[in-house]
Parts: structure tokens; C-alpha cells; sequence
């Protein structure tokens, strides 16, 4: 009968025995203490049959050396490391003929290639199907717009809805060259209207940009208040700083100058200046009057302002004292037209105002050399600071303020207030005395 010990014995034995027969080492890998600039590389040892020995293989380096961060490299010789022991364990031999596993991993590889394929040709025509059905159910991105431009129509003037359709027009050609996969109007996001807007921005300028991004959401609203779109991105875009616009207020001198030299060569282009600076009217507005619209007896002109319906102003007795006989002209003519006082003209209110624009430049800025800071608004500016700065000579500034809100049509005293820091119009008196007091 053995004893204890003895049993204890023969089990160390038995196991000391396995492991020195193991036929591998579990493969590691060699990280030379962090050191990108040597190698990297997994590394085993295999029991020799000759020898009866483990002896330590060549090293495995594969592609792992050349990347160049430390996660990489581990991450690449893990995967070695893994599979190396996967092969070993399935009877890879370095000392054998190893083809009948090859095979044998290759069958088993081309069953489960040609297993993915066919799951992989199932789920490309479900997905075929899907954006099929989901193309018939859902709005195209053109169809969308058109709807959106359609509903406008009965709530803006026709300027406003050309600029749209323009806006519109042009986001849908960027869409169909920088999103061809972009079908139906849901496609839509954030990051295609910025990107959008990034792309008109790098074209034009901050300004520019925030008039499409104000146009373009406009239009987009419209879709959600349908339910046709479940977000307006455009809302949560920033607006951009855009350096304001300014046309420089003219000097007497060069003022005079104008008048005196379009009285001779364009009296026409005079009148349409004087009531910029006469009745405070903007282009737009004097390019919509018509004759019926000027009462002489009451001296009053009823138009259609740019942010109302129809508005009534004074027409002051020096404009009137200009206007030529209006009782033999047909009443429903335009006041200004391209030749003439008083005629049909077949174009719309914006060609209008771009031909006096146009106008302008050619017969005045190009004959006085004028900047880009002087435009038809300077006239605008010039007589609103004449004006303020007489009647603060027999008024306080508020009263003045009042007085000139009326002229000017502003409707808050705010606006007005900072109309006139925009022109400069309010300066302080001559201050000279109180620096020499201070000497």
C-alpha cells in the first residue's frame, strides 16, 4: 500500500513531466521599454523534435513597426499576438509541413466569405427596398422649396419672394454638386446649411451670408410650421458681425456742385435725388410713386413704404416748387421713368431702382470721382443733419428729435437717436474755451 508522501510524489512528477513536454510557449510581445526607434515585435518558442527542446523562433514583426505612436504599434502586435496562439492551438507546427491547415482554414475562410456575400446581397436590396419606399413616402428636396416658395407668395412683396426664389435657387445647385446623396428635404441639417453658409461666406461677405441665412430660414419656416420639416437648423446658426454699410454725408460745396451740374445735364435724376433729400423717402419708394399718388392742393404723397402698407407724408413747398405740371399726365403713369416725367415703363420696382443706381454712378460718381461711401442715401444723410441741426437751434434736443421723427417717417425716438449717431449728425459746440480755462 503506498503511503501519502509517495502518492504526493508520483502526481509532482506527472506534472513536472507535462509541463516540460508542453510543445509552446503563449506567445508575447517584445515593447523594448516604450522605444519607437526599435523594433517592436511578438515572439514564442516551440519545442525542437530533434532536440527535445523549446527553442525561441524568429520574431514576428509584420507591419507593426511602422507606425509611429506607441497605442498603435500595441494595438497591431496584440492582433498578432492573438492569432499567432490561435494558430498554435489549431496544430500549427514551424517544424512541419503545415498545408493541410492551411487548406483547411481556407475552405472554412471561402464557406464563411461566401456565406457573409450572400447575407451581404441580402441586406443591399432590403436597403434598396427601404430608400426605395422611402423616396415614394417622403418629399423631395426641390418639391419641398417650391412648396415653401408657393406659400410665400400671398405674405411678401414680389422683391422679397424674388430674393428668396434666387437664395433658394442657388442652395439647391450647391446641394446637387456638394450632397448629390441628399434626396428628400428630412436629409436636411445643421451641417449642410453651415456648410452652405461657410461656402457664400468664403465668396462674398458677413453680411451677404446673414441675408441668405435670414432668407433661406424664412423659407425653411415655412416647411415646419407644415410639418414637412421637423427643425429649422437655420435659427440655430449664429448670426455673424457685419461691419454696417455707411454712406458719407456731403459738403456743401460738392452738394451744390451736383445740383447745379445735373440741373444742365439730367433734370430728371435731379428730381428723383431731391425727394431723397427733400421728403426723406428711400429709392425703393420714389421709384413706386405714381402721379395719382401726389396731392398738390394738400401737398401730401401717399406710397408704399419699405415697412408698411401705405404711408402719408407732407410734401414740403420747395419739392413741390420743382415738380412740373403733373394735371395733363395720365395718373396711373409712373412719376419717373428712364426719359421722362410721367410715363408707362414695363419693368419691375427693382429694375427701376437699379437703372437710377446705375444712373447715378455713371452721370454723377464718375463725373465728380466720388467714393463708395457716397451714394443716393448721402442724400438721405446730408439733409436729415441739415435739418436737425436747424431746428436744435430753436429747440431742445428732444423737441427737435420729436420734430424730426414726424419728417422722417422713424417710428420710435430710438431709431431716430440712432440714426443720428450713425450720421454724425448731432456735434457739440465748440469746446475751445473750456480747454483754455483748463490751461
Amino acid at each position: 500500500m503506498l503511503s501519502i508522501k509517495e502518492i504526493i510524489t508520483f502526481a509532482y512528477d506527472s506534472a513536472y513531466d507535462l509541463s516540460e513536454k508542453q510543445l509552446f510557449t503563449t506567445p508575447k510581445i517584445y515593447t523594448a521599454k516604450g522605444d519607437l526607434n526599435k523594433r517592436w515585435y511578438v515572439y514564442f518558442s516551440f519545442r525542437n523534435p530533434n532536440t527535445g527542446k523549446l527553442k525561441r523562433l524568429t520574431p514576428f514583426y509584420g507591419e507593426a513597426n511602422k507606425y509611429k505612436t506607441k497605442e498603435e504599434r500595441l494595438e497591431v502586435l496584440t492582433v498578432y499576438r492573438k492569432t499567432l496562439l490561435k494558430l498554435l492551438k489549431l496544430g500549427y507546427n514551424p517544424f512541419e509541413d503545415n498545408t493541410e491547415l492551411f487548406n483547411k482554414l481556407n475552405n472554412k475562410s471561402k464557406r464563411s466569405e461566401k456565406k457573409n456575400n450572400t447575407n451581404s446581397e441580402i441586406e443591399q436590396e432590403k436597403k434598396k427596398l427601404s430608400e426605395q419606399e422611402s423616396l415614394e413616402n417622403k418629399m423631395m428636396i426641390e418639391e419641398a422649396f417650391q412648396l415653401g416658395l408657393k406659400l410665400k407668395e400671398n405674405t411678401v412683396s414680389d422683391r422679397t419672394l424674388k430674393d428668396y426664389e434666387n437664395k433658394v435657387y442657388l442652395f439647391l445647385n450647391w446641394s446637387k454638386i456638394n450632397h448629390a446623396e441628399i434626396k428628400t428635404v428630412d436629409q436636411l441639417n445643421k451641417a449642410v446649411f453651415q456648410n452652405y453658409l461657410n461656402y457664400v461666406l468664403a465668396k462674398s461677405s458677413p453680411r451677404n451670408r446673414n441675408n441668405y441665412r435670414t432668407d433661406l430660414s424664412s423659407v425653411v419656416q415655412v416647411l415646419v410650421d407644415n410639418e414637412i420639416l421637423k427643425d429649422n437648423y437655420l435659427k440655430k446658426i449664429k448670426k455673424l458681425n457685419a461691419k454696417p454699410q455707411r454712406h458719407k454725408t456731403y459738403s456743401s460745396e460738392i452738394e451744390n456742385e451736383i445740383f447745379n451740374y445735373l440741373e444742365e445735364n439730367d433734370p430728371i435724376l435731379l428730381l428723383f435725388i431731391k425727394f431723397y433729400a427733400y421728403a426723406f423717402m428711400r429709392p425703393i419708394e420714389v421709384c413706386r410713386i405714381r402721379v395719382m399718388d401726389i396731392n398738390i392742393k394738400d401737398k401730401t404723397i401717399v406710397f408704399r413704404a419699405k415697412n408698411s402698407t401705405l404711408k402719408t407724408k407732407i410734401l414740403p413747398q420747395i419739392l413741390l416748387d420743382d415738380l412740373p405740371d403733373l394735371s395733363s399726365l395720365e395718373s396711373n403713369s409712373l412719376l419717373f421713368s428712364p426719359n421722362k416725367i410721367g410715363a408707362q415703363w414695363d419693368a419691375n420696382e427693382n429694375s427701376r431702382r437699379d437703372h437710377f443706381t446705375k444712373r447715378f454712378k455713371k452721370v454723377v460718381k464718375d463725373h465728380f470721382k466720388l467714393g463708395t461711401d457716397y451714394g443716393l442715401y448721402s442724400f438721405r444723410h446730408t439733409f436729415v443733419t441739415k435739418l436737425y441741426r436747424e431746428l436744435i437751434k430753436e429747440s431742445s434736443p428732444n423737441e427737435a428729435k420729436s420734430r424730426l421723427m414726424q419728417i422722417t417717417g422713424h417710428t420710435t425716438m430710438a431709431a431716430v437717436e440712432k440714426y443720428l449717431r450713425d450720421i454724425d449728425a448731432e456735434l457739440p459746440k465748440d469746446y475751445s474755451e473750456m480747454l483754455k480755462q483748463s490751461k
